[in-house]
């Protein structure tokens, strides 16, 4: 059996190392990440041909790996990487600024028989230039009720096993909303479908640890090192629901967009001050 993958909006992908048709078949229908989402991904912003915060990204992917004991061969390195994703930028007319996709799988195989060949697939996308910009229409969000993230070792990763997510992304869509948080087992604020999360309280910046399940996004670790260092202070702490009806501004980050600003949660209405400066001091000189 093969089990096929369509691609949008791109003419080529990158699999294996080979550049080939987005129409070709890849996996098969025995591939581990497909069957049990045993896997992981990376998705990078590259703007003018280089990938933004490229070490961050690839230092996360290689400690997610031993994690989960995936073996890696010797052939897959950042350099190789770095050069095949600067090649289907080339090749998709993507030069200027492009959405990356770096997944990677276990190999195929059963629950507890896998041949352990190490696969990985390459996809790319072109932006538009209105993803380089903070957004003048502000978020509306809500909490997703109906999933609960874990506080495990193996929460922070970008798994391939992406289930509440996915179904907080049709549920802020079925209720009109641009985005929907997540909370962990504690009731406590974890992440969003696809950012980490910022507030902003009398002047000073909050966002959930690590330990709290939300995803080790890099944005959000490059804005932990250098707000400090742009006069900013920001502190990990757990925060709860209540914490946005009583912040002053809220914010969400990722690596393909930046910043987002946040307008509204429920009835709350949030502001566009520290926000944007934060924007315009920090993250507009990364893209």
């Amino acid at each position: 059996m093969t089990f096929l993958f369509y691609f949008d909006c791109m003419n080529h992908i990158c699999f294996n190392g080979k550049f080939i048709g987005e129409d070709d078949s890849v996996f098969t229908g025995s591939n581990r990440s497909y069957r049990y989402g045993d896997g992981l991904f990376e998705t990078f912003r590259n703007q003018n041909g280089k990938p933004i915060l490229l070490d961050f990204h690839f230092e996360r992917l290689f400690s997610s790996l031993q994690l989960l004991k995936i073996q890696v061969p010797a052939f897959f390195s950042n350099k190789s990487i770095e050069n095949e994703i600067a090649v289907l930028c080339k090749k998709n007319n993507s030069l200027d600024s492009a959405r990356i996709r770096l997944s990677v799988s276990r190999g195929n195989g059963g629950l507890y028989n896998c041949d352990n060949k190490f696969q990985y697939l390459i996809e790319c996308w072109p932006l538009e230039n209105s993803v380089s910009s903070i957004n003048e229409n502000g978020l509306v969000i809500d909490i997703y009720p109906d999933a609960k993230k874990s506080t495990d070792k193996f929460s922070n990763l970008k798994s391939a096993n992406f289930l509440p997510y996915v179904m907080a992304a049709h549920w802020a869509k079925d209720h009109k909303l641009n985005e929907a948080l997540l909370l962990n087992t504690n009731e406590r604020i974890c992440d969003a479908t696809t950012a980490n999360v910022f507030l902003i309280k009398d002047g000073k910046i909050y966002t959930p640890p690590l330990s709290e399940g939300c995803v080790a996004g890099v944005i959000r670790r490059f804005l932990i090192e250098n707000l400090p260092l742009a006069g900013y202070s920001v502190k990990e702490m757990e925060l709860g629901p209540e914490n946005l009806e009583l912040a002053d501004e809220v914010f969400l980050t990722n690596a393909v967009h930046g910043l987002k600003w946040v307008k509204q949660f429920r009835e709350k209405k949030y502001g566009l001050n520290i926000s944007a400066e934060i924007y315009n001091k920090l993250i507009k000189s990364l893209f």
